[in-house]
């Protein structure tokens, strides 16, 4: 859903700023409403003639999900030529100025390559979430990516590689850390996480167990965003980890991929209570 969130540095108090397109609808303004209500900027938010992207979430026993996502505006971006970008020249220079960027598959590769382009050339570290799209990783997107994000799954289709136990994980993991990327972040949900990081050793952390797990829609991109924020106000990687398994716990106990999303008393609260 999101072209590029955008963490800015701590002298713009950790703004969160969102690059999209919506369209002109109902779905449309309840994204505008859920962001603005977050205290998400929507200055980058575009509206189109399109509909909105969506997904059909079918919730299953047990808090499992299929989804079915419909690109809508998501997909709707202009096809220009001739090195002519897509990107106002406004929206450049945020991306310039960013901390962190973090992009994900539900965008054409085309933006999304773009958007990395200009970040790795002002040395702003972006992150992939792998979600969305199931297609192979292009190389122009994958050689400007800092941080790899895939779910165990996504981590195996990408590969070709098993992922079923951690030291498969951190194997895979490995693989395109030979290619380029400096960290790959693995999300293997109630089997916790893995950071796996040129030249040093893998860190593997655990899940927080939830009493009861009612859907896990957003969990994984809860995960990321909350490793993200922690990344730029540099905390070290263990307690990024940690960070970011608090607010996936909190996730999973509310139904609903927006409403789930907690803020930060909630993920700090449920650190102090687990002191881990």
């Amino acid at each position: 859903m999101f072209l590029a969130t955008l963490f800015l540095p701590k002298n713009r108090k950790n703004e969160m700023i969102c690059m999209k397109e919506v369209g002109k609808d109902a779905h449309g303004m309840l994204i505008r409403d859920a962001l603005a209500s977050c205290g998400v900027r929507l200055d980058y938010l575009n509206t189109v003639s399109v509909s909105t992207g969506h997904a059909v979430v079918m919730l299953q026993r047990g808090g499992q999900n299929s989804i079915i996502i419909v690109g809508g505006a998501n997909v709707s971006w202009p096809r220009l030529g001739d090195g002519m970008s897509r990107l106002s020249t406004n929206a450049q220079q945020l991306i310039r100025r960013a901390g962190i960027i973090l992009l994900q598959r539900e965008l054409p590769d085309s933006v999304n390559i773009e958007v990395a382009k200009i970040a790795k050339s002002a040395n702003v570290p972006v992150i992939l979430d792998v979600g969305g799209m199931e297609g192979p990783i292009p190389d122009d997107l994958f050689k400007c990516i800092t941080i790899l994000s895939p779910n165990e799954t996504e981590l195996a289709r990408l590969t070709g590689m098993p992922t079923n136990t951690t030291d498969q994980v951190i194997v895979a993991a490995t693989k395109w850390l030979e290619m380029g990327v400096k960290q790959v972040l693995v999300k293997r949900g109630e089997e916790g996480s893995v950071l796996v990081t040129t030249g040093a050793p893998p860190i593997i952390h655990p899940s927080i167990l939830a009493p009861m797990v009612l859907d896990t829609t957003g969990a994984g991109d809860t995960f990321t965003a909350a490793f993200s924020v922690a990344l730029l106000e540099k905390k070290l990687p263990l307690d990024c980890l940690k960070f970011a398994a608090a607010a996936a716990s909190l996730c999973v106990r509310v139904k609903g991929a927006i409403p789930s999303m907690p803020d930060r008393s909630a993920v700090l609260q449920l650190l102090q209570d687990k002191i881990i």
